[in-house]
């Protein structure tokens, strides 16, 4: 996507130098800086993942892909591989994403001579890259129809309330739940874009809308707790979300705050008001292997200090963090839920739009 007039994916590798690295954006210093980091190891991705210099679950994958790249720079053994694998799995459990691309590298890997290993796997990694860019343009294509096709029936601007960031800065590019808004600005649909904070990280406020602002998408930050009030007044006309893990039933695993949306969404029909509710979604996104997202989906469980310390520029233009909890307080920090199925109108995918009961449709192709 076009930063400054110039054109950057989330993540991409440089081998012009004595030894190939991994370039990434360090997404914690958005929106005040945009920075580029060099990886050199695997334990630098690692620690990139946990700490969500890069974060979305298409862009982990694609990270822990590199990871095991650069794992192969220390040693090309099976039994590191698959401790490498091991490790960058264990770096964020939520996202399956990360998963399937490293069991996909690690298959690829172990079946070949070790002396071609290193180049199979930049090669891999490469190509998981290219194929997230093209799942997400096909995302946004189908999501397309479905802002056309209200934006006829309604006959003007079209208001789309999303959560988290789920946009290029969360893919190798294009984006998930972005990815149709883009698709329809682009086409000349007059879109406007509600965007939560997406507290405790604020994902929403300074990813989501820095993200907007570059592509000049019209759009209005709102906390996190007034989503439903907008529902409820008809100020919303439907809700896309990305997602971190979708079960083979159609529950949507996402970023905390997703069901409550959800909820309202759901609820507002009471007022008159129908506002659907989509999850976009790769096909790597969806586990095929488990049905029930509340019980079966182990939900992350991160730092204290993300509810407790908060970053943003000061009067003087510096930025800073700033404490904003009693001392001492006792704090919990689950970082996603689950939105039921019968929540969910509809799931986006790269080969069309489906019910949450239709998904198995797709099943045949990736099981």
């Amino acid at each position: 996507m076009l930063v400054d007039n110039q054109h950057y994916r989330t993540i991409w590798p440089d081998a012009s130098g004595a030894a190939p690295f991994v370039n990434i954006i360090d997404q914690t210093l958005l929106p005040h800086e945009f920075k580029i980091e060099r990886i050199t190891s695997l334990g630098q991705m690692i620690l990139a993942i946990k700490t969500m210099q890069v974060r979305g679950a298409p862009l982990i994958g694609a990270a822990a892909a590199y990871g095991m790249a650069l794992a192969l720079l220390e040693a090309t053994d099976d039994d590191y591989l698959r401790k490498s694998a091991s490790q960058l799995v264990a770096s964020r459990p939520t996202a399956v994403n990360l998963k399937w691309a490293v069991e996909r590298m690690l298959t690829h890997l172990i079946a070949l001579p070790e002396a071609v290993r290193l180049q199979a796997a930049w090669d891999e990694a490469a190509l998981i890259c290219d194929e997230d860019v093209l799942l997400n343009q096909a995302i946004g294509a189908y999501g397309l129809q479905l802002i056309e096709r209200m934006q006829v029936e309604k006959s003007r601007t079209i208001n789309i309330l999303t959560h988290c960031n789920a946009g290029w800065l969360a893919t190798v590019d294009f984006g998930t739940a972005l990815a149709p808004i883009y698709a329809a600005h682009n086409a000349g649909i007059n879109v406007h874009i509600w965007v939560d904070e997406t507290r405790p990280r604020n994902q929403g406020a300074s990813l989501t809308a820095w993200e907007l602002a570059q592509h000049g998408v019209p759009y209005t930050i709102i906390s996190d707790n007034a989503g439903g009030h907008l529902m409820q007044q008809g100020q919303v006309d439907m809700v896309i979300v990305g997602a971190d893990r979708v079960t083979s039933a159609g529950d949507v695993c996402n970023k905390i705050g997703t069901y409550l949306k959800a909820l309202a969404a759901c609820d507002s029909a009471a007022f008159g008001h129908v506002v659907p509710f989509y999850a976009a979604v790769p096909s790597p996104t969806i586990d095929w292997h488990i049905s029930d997202g509340v019980n079966q989906i182990e939900i992350e469980e991160r730092h204290a200090d993300e509810l407790a310390w908060m970053s943003g520029r000061l009067a003087s233009g510096e930025v800073a963090r700033v404490n904003i909890l009693p001392q001492g307080a006792n704090v919990a920090n689950p970082a996603f839920d689950v939105t039921p199925a019968r929540l969910v109108t509809g799931i986006i995918t790269e080969q069309g739009v489906f019910a949450p009961d239709q998904l198995h449709i797709m099943q045949s192709t990736h099981s």
